[in-house]
């Protein structure tokens, strides 16, 4: 007899990559095959086409692959020679490699508050959070919405900082009509499986307009080495694999329309969430006129977050929560000297955000069901 299936199985997974999967299956092995038959695995012709197809994506005369999103950033600082007596600048309110990777280095991250409707960095406070030892700048585009980034730009550029766009949940994004990625000093972009391009593991890239900067990326990536055994700097092993590159080459061509996809479900969620007359509890995601969202997270903001979320998974729909701290108040952070209350904005979100399922493959049906669980939960009629 067949394992009887979970609630939610039957109604909401939060992500089905298996859907993706069966729709470039035979795409997907025959990319496998090829890498397996050259017994070429680390770098080569595969990693240099996909470098070669996401700098013309994202409008750059070059990308690095590295072996996740969490490299790109630090390669990006370790690059930019960013070290102990110097400050970096970013959001408190993001995943752990944001400001991780400043730390490793020995400088110091230097949280800003997040506005409250975009979850993003607020420039209004940039200015007074610089220092005679600000070196650089992290916005992050959280959860697939550009930044501010004209404005952080002008800001930087008038202290003769970099800018490094932390682009890990933000592929094919539109800032102004910019790529994210494209802005900055460089654009760094994760492709855990996850992600709106998700590869069989973890990956990741840097893209730069500044071609002597990707040179010292390539050597840093390799051990510092351009010849082998050779160092000129002091690198380390971040190598995007080739198998990851043949599979996200596959992907990549299916990315705008997939894109398009979760773009429909989020307009799908903001009709149903207004139609059910549930404006006064629940806060949607902002799309300002010169941004293109691209929902890697649907992220709603919502009082008593916590039971909402238990009394969705009793109906056996999936959430998560991203991000349930904020980094200034991890221990990890701790001896940054940050308390409760520094960052109202970002610790007020932390208890009300809430993710949807929001995938290309999730049903109308599925949509429906997890709006009405709400409705229920609120007490509102539909």
């Amino acid at each position: 007899m067949a394992a009887e299936s979970t609630p939610t199985e039957r109604l909401s997974p939060f992500l089905d990559l298996k859907a993706q999967f069966a729709t470039i299956r035979e795409e997907i092995q025959s990319a496998v095959a090829r890498v397996m038959e050259s017994q070429h695995f680390i770098l080569g012709k595969e990693v240099e086409s996909f470098e070669n197809e996401m700098a013309s994506l994202v409008g750059v005369p070059a990308a690095i692959g590295c072996a996740s999103g969490s490299d790109a950033l630090l390669l990006s600082l370790m690059a930019l020679e960013i070290g102990p007596g110097t400050e970096v600048v970013t959001t408190p309110f993001t995943f752990v490699a944001t400001a991780g990777s400043i730390l490793r280095l020995g400088a110091k991250p230097v949280f800003v508050d997040i506005r409250p409707d975009t979850f993003n960095l607020n420039p209004d406070l940039l200015e007074a959070s610089t220092t005679s030892r600000t070196r650089a700048m992290i916005p992050v585009h959280l959860f697939g919405l550009p930044a501010e980034m004209h404005r952080i730009s002008e800001i930087a550029a008038a202290g003769g900082w970099a800018v490094i766009e932390d682009a890990a949940q933000a592929i094919g994004a539109r800032y102004h009509d910019l790529p994210v990625g494209s802005i900055g000093t460089t654009g760094c972009f994760s492709f855990f499986p996850s992600k709106n391009l998700g590869g069989a593991g973890d990956g990741g890239l840097v893209t730069t307009y500044d071609l002597e900067l990707a040179d010292r990326l390539r050597v840093l990536r390799t051990h510092g080495s351009r010849t082998k055994y050779c160092y000129e700097l002091l690198g380390m092993n971040s190598r995007l694999d080739a198998l990851q590159a043949a599979i996200l080459r596959v992907k990549l061509p299916h990315l705008e329309a997939w894109t398009q996809g979760r773009r429909q479900k989020a307009q799908n969620y903001r009709v149903l969430f207004k139609e059910m007359g549930l404006d006064s509890q629940v806060r949607l995601p902002v799309e300002p006129p010169e941004c293109v969202h691209v929902y890697n997270q649907f992220t709603i903001r919502v009082p008593e977050r916590d039971r909402l979320r238990e009394f969705l998974r009793g109906r056996g729909i999936s959430t998560e929560i991203y991000y349930p701290s904020p980094l200034h108040l991890q221990r990890a952070f701790a001896g940054l000297g940050y308390k409760a209350g520094h960052f109202p904005e970002a610790e007020a979100a932390a208890r009300e955000v809430l993710a949807l399922p929001v995938f290309p493959e999730l049903k109308e049906e599925q949509q429906l069901a997890t709006v009405r669980a709400i409705a229920h939960f609120y007490g509102v009629s539909h």
